[in-house]
């Protein structure tokens, strides 16, 4: 009895890692393509960030970014850097 126990405890357990990965793996495939670029980032607004960081205002092109397409401070940094 104890042996039949262990061994339903031991495959519940495995099938929760199981559908743990499945949807781990699931949540990486639905991520957007452009996902460092925002989704949603016009031409324009890469063009007014351009722009404002050739002109050595940095931080001001990071608030731009930030301002039209909520990213993070951090991913907002790391694209105007790219640009």
């Amino acid at each position: 009895m104890a042996d039949m126990i262990r061994i339903i405890a031991l495959t519940a357990v495995v099938v929760v890692v199981i559908m743990g990965l499945i949807w781990f793996a699931v949540r990486l495939t639905h991520k957007p393509r452009n996902a460092l670029l925002g989704g949603d980032l016009g031409p324009e607004l890469v063009s007014q960030a351009r722009e404002l960081k050739d002109t050595g205002q940095f931080d001001e092109a990071v608030f731009l970014i930030r301002g039209e397409t909520g990213m993070s401070h951090r991913a907002a940094s790391r694209l105007v850097r790219r640009l």
